[in-house]
Order: structure tokens, then C-alpha cells, then sequence
């Protein structure tokens, strides 16, 4: 579902989708709407917060679909968020990311965010399954 940064909080307040994807080249907006991501997700008692930062070909992907599954034992609820700054997660994250949309949990809101992507990366299956299983925010 692709939603504008203006009208993302009242979307929050209707009720929070288990996966948000915020990309663009406007850091403020970005930053914004990351912002409200977070607190909306701790009002709801999201207390845990789990950050992935996809730096390169070495990101092991394993750790985030197991990170997803494996509960704290003081929180029921968690926040992950994953930063892919390159804006292509590559052959192995492509898979992970579809992986992952496959196996969304309530008990888990997850927030991804990318830089300005390009029309191959905006039609490729990885960033469809994303689109697909929650929520977009382009911010621009």
C-alpha cells in the first residue's frame, strides 16, 4: 500500500501493518516518518527494538529471519528496523527480503528504510514483496 508522508499518521492511528518501508532522497522526511513509525510502535507496546544496518556483501541475512522469530523473553513485541543505505540488499538479501515478507508476524513491526531507489530496483521482486506486504511511504 503506498502512502504519502502526510498522510502517514493518521494511517498510524487507525492501527499499525507489521512492515513499513520508508525510501526517498529527503532525510527529513525520511527521519520524520520514521519518527512517527517508532513511537506509534512503542505506544502499542512494541518495546523492543532490534537495528540492521545492510553494509555491503557480508550482512548476514540468516540473523534478521531469526531475529523476527526469536521473542526476548521480557517483551512480547518488537521493533526491527533495517537500513539498507546502498538501496540494494543484492542476490542473497533479494531472497531474504521475500523470505521475510512471507513469514510477517503481528508481534513484530518492522521498518525498512532506503535511499532514492531507480526504476530497476522499484520493479524488481524484492522491493514488489515489500510494497506487497505493507505499507510504502515515498518520501521526495
Amino acid at each position: 500500500m503506498q502512502l504519502r508522508p502526510e498522510h502517514l499518521a493518521a494511517a498510524l492511528q487507525r492501527g499499525l501493518r507489521p512492515l513499513y518501508t520508508v525510501y526517498g532522497d529527503e532525510p527529513l522526511l525520511a527521519q520524520e516518518a520514521g519518527d512517527a513509525i517508532r513511537q506509534a510502535a512503542r505506544t502499542a507496546g512494541y518495546s523492543e527494538r532490534k537495528v540492521f544496518s545492510v553494509s555491503g556483501a557480508h550482512f548476514d541475512w540468516s540473523a534478521l529471519l531469526g531475529a523476527s522469530m526469536a521473542m526476548s523473553l521480557f517483551a512480547d513485541r518488537q521493533l526491527i528496523e533495517i537500513r539498507i543505505p546502498g538501496g540494494k540488499p543484492g542476490k542473497e538479501g533479494s531472497e531474504a527480503l521475500q523470505r521475510y515478507c512471507e513469514s510477517l508476524s503481528d508481534d513484530v513491526v518492522t521498518l525498512i528504510h532506503l535511499p532514492r531507489l531507480d526504476r530497476q530496483q522499484l520493479n524488481s521482486a524484492w522491493f514488489a514483496a515489500l510494497d506487497a506486504a505493507g505499507v510504502t511511504v515515498r518520501v521526495e
